[in-house]
């Protein structure tokens, strides 16, 4: 029960992974979340799914804005921070938008936490981070960086700060498998960018679990690597044409599939841990942990064998497994 009686501050609350942490902190009798996000109507849209309930307070502001952040982080306790502009070709065509969110946001967050003397501050960021290509990534890496040296130049502040890095979480908000269900009801075809294309995929409750871990178990500074599956691209589009196709009485030969090459920025496998960073990591047996200094203690850990962790270089998901995870998401 560790936020029983305790304030959270949950930035980006009305996205996919704001919600899972908000549902899975209500079950530890916080004293009172605080839901941070600049789109009312989603807010409005949550308020009604949940009832009126006197621990949650709603808040609409923007990470961009210094004293809205201050002034929502007043007595509280904890900070999950998931706001972010993070598609990847918008953020290609708007990228100054993404540095605003994602590396002034940021900023504004920790300096607003440090002042206000939060106990600890989690940020989620992205396998796109690795050696990025593209603007999102390149605003996540940055933002991981701004929160190390903040723990290392804090002072005498007692805010601790983590990172949790994830890949996709499949069937999140703007995910590609709705997409797909969509162009198959709507004009019986799929565009695909490279069928050989991985990804690392993980449940939004894997990810919320996880990162509530992290919370707990950081003492400062650190990168919590989660392990995740992977997932190549030609699996999961046979998987989702053939599950839609069955559900809604689809013949199967009618799907067109349509390659249209790989996007700006786009990668054609991601990474979540650099060979570097592996030199220093430990190994639980759900994620990886990269200590900011030496000194660090975590139980039931051991050294990480140094190497890429990649979803180049792991075995992938049968398509049996694929179709397994979907269904029992129930994303189709």
């Amino acid at each position: 029960m560790f936020f029983e009686n305790k304030k959270i501050l949950i930035i980006g609350g009305t996205g996919s992974v704001g919600k899972n942490l908000l549902h899975h902190i209500l079950t530890e009798k916080p004293e009172v979340v605080r839901i941070f996000s600049r789109d009312e109507h989603k807010q409005y849209l949550l308020q009604n799914e949940l009832g009126t309930r006197k621990e949650l307070r709603y808040l609409i502001g923007d990470v961009r804005d210094y004293d809205r952040v201050l002034s929502a982080m007043k007595d509280i306790d904890y900070v999950f921070h998931s706001a972010a502009l993070k598609h990847v070709t918008a953020c290609e065509y708007n990228p100054y938008e993404a540095v605003l969110t994602n590396i002034v946001g940021s900023h504004n967050v920790l300096k607003a936490a440090m002042t206000q003397k939060v106990k600890k501050v989690t940020f989620t960021s992205t396998d796109k981070a690795i050696s990025p290509t593209n603007t999102y990534g390149a605003t996540k890496l940055t933002a991981e960086r701004m929160i190390i040296a903040s723990e290392h130049s804090k002072g005498r502040s007692p805010t601790i700060f983590s990172i949790v890095r994830f890949g996709n979480i499949i069937g999140s908000r703007g995910s590609v498998i709705p997409i797909f269900v969509n162009q198959i009801l709507k004009d019986k075809k799929l565009t695909v960018t490279d069928p050989a294309m991985s990804r690392f995929m993980i449940t939004i409750d894997q990810a919320t679990r996880l990162t509530i871990k992290a919370m707990k178990e950081a003492q400062g500074g650190e990168i919590f690597v989660l392990k995740m599956p992977v997932i190549v691209l030609r699996d999961l589009v046979k998987v989702v044409t053939e599950e839609t196709c069955r559900k809604y009485n689809i013949n199967l030969r009618e799907i067109v599939l349509q390659d249209v090459g790989i996007r700006p920025g786009e990668k054609m496998f991601e990474e979540l841990m650099t060979y570097d960073e592996s030199l220093n990591a430990l190994e639980l047996p759900d994620m990886f942990v990269i200590p900011s200094r030496t000194g660090n203690v975590y139980s039931n850990t051991h050294n990480t064998q140094p190497g890429t962790y990649s979803s180049s270089g792991q075995e992938p998901l049968t398509v049996e497994e694929v179709r397994h995870l979907i269904l029992a998401e129930n994303l189709i």
